[in-house]
């Protein structure tokens, strides 16, 4: 905690002085981010770091393995689907980008599953990847790297393809208001990768 707390002084005398008026301008204002990033909780992974943004410039949710659920209002808890909501509907983002990473712990165990495993949140949320897991061990690769990125990488896909199960999101979109990116970031080698049109990742 001890470093923490230095750490937010330095942040407070520093970084926060020589931005006040960013902070003023967003006080006065609001925020009016162009971007929603849906990210990993992972903590080497932070998009604010990754893409040297400003504040107010992005707005981030983060979860495990950076998922989209497919639309399906209900009364439970749906704490992703809010923030998409309010990106959406709320702050009229132009993009969503839905930013995968290596070495996901959430995919591994996503991987790793089997029906004795035992799990209060994690084995039901990954569940949502699971046509990602089924397309990454039906290529037919037996190294097990190699699948765990294919499956990190197809389940940015299938969040994408979530993402057009929200009514709003595939309207806007169809509009030309909003665009939807997969991104996939290799901290192994400090390289960012861009779905295509044709499903290929490739450097930016």
């Amino acid at each position: 905690m001890n470093r923490l707390i230095e750490g937010f002084r330095r942040f407070r005398q520093n970084y926060f002085v020589a931005h006040r008026d960013i902070y003023q301008q967003l006080t006065v204002e609001g925020q009016t981010p162009r971007a929603m990033v849906i990210g990993c909780c992972d903590s080497r992974v932070d998009p604010q770091l990754i893409f040297d943004a400003k504040p107010g410039e992005m707005f981030i949710v983060r979860n495990v393995a950076n998922l989209v659920p497919p639309f399906g209002p209900s009364k439970n808890y749906h704490g992703t689907s809010a923030a998409i909501e309010f990106a959406v509907r709320g702050l009229g983002v132009k993009h969503i980008i839905v930013l995968g990473h290596a070495q996901c712990g959430g995919i591994g165990a996503l991987m790793r599953a089997d029906p004795g495993d035992k799990s209060d949140f994690i084995s039901a949320w990954m569940a949502i990847a699971a046509p990602a897991r089924e397309r990454a061990r039906a290529a037919g690769d037996n190294d097990g790297t190699a699948v765990q990125r294919r499956c990190e990488h197809e389940s940015i896909k299938v969040s994408l393809a979530n993402l057009m199960t929200f009514p709003w999101v595939r309207e806007a979109v169809e509009r030309g208001d909003l665009a939807v990116h997969g991104w996939y970031f290799d901290l192994e080698a400090g390289n960012l990768l861009s779905l295509d049109s044709d499903g290929t990742f490739r450097p930016v």
